[in-house]
């Protein structure tokens, strides 16, 4: 399971671009979107506004306990879970990853909503790749210091 969240904004995005990243349900800046490993093509398309990398169960628990949502933008509580029959974040973590549940399928809005980076993105800036210092594109399991630090 990847994590895929928009860096750069909606200023002179190409049509193509723009439709695949509606696809991913990445209309805004900071918002982060969990994505199958089959849909790895199109973060790659859009990897010039977007930064990818593969979740661990750990950081997607604290994601959507911090910043996941009910319909009518209510917060998750324990007695949420309870009456879904979940015993816990890291469990609904853990089967999101595996591939047995969608965020959806619990009832809860599929992007989170996240804050801009303490400290700021990387030194180059958010229009440089990952691999030369910037923000941009796949950073494997680095995506985790970044969530954190965004949550």
């Amino acid at each position: 399971m990847y994590a895929a969240i928009r860096v750069r904004g909606k200023v002179n995005v190409s049509p193509r671009i723009k439709k695949t990243l509606e696809l991913l349900r990445l209309d805004r800046v900071n918002h982060l979107a969990l994505v199958k490993k089959e849909q790895k093509g199109m973060l790659e398309k859009a990897q010039s506004f977007i930064t990818f990398g593969e979740i661990n169960e750990e950081t997607l628990a604290l994601a959507v306990e911090k910043r996941g949502r009910l319909p009518g933008n209510k917060k998750i509580s324990k007695n949420f879970l309870k009456e879904k029959k979940i015993a816990s974040f890291e469990e609904l973590a853990k089967s999101i990853i595996e591939g047995k549940t969608r965020l959806e399928d619990v009832g809860i809005k599929p992007i989170l909503r996240l804050s801009p980076p303490k400290k700021g993105y990387e030194r180059a800036g958010i229009k440089k790749s990952y691999s030369v210092g910037g923000a941009l594109g796949y950073r494997a399991s680095d995506i985790n210091k970044l969530v954190k630090r965004m949550i």
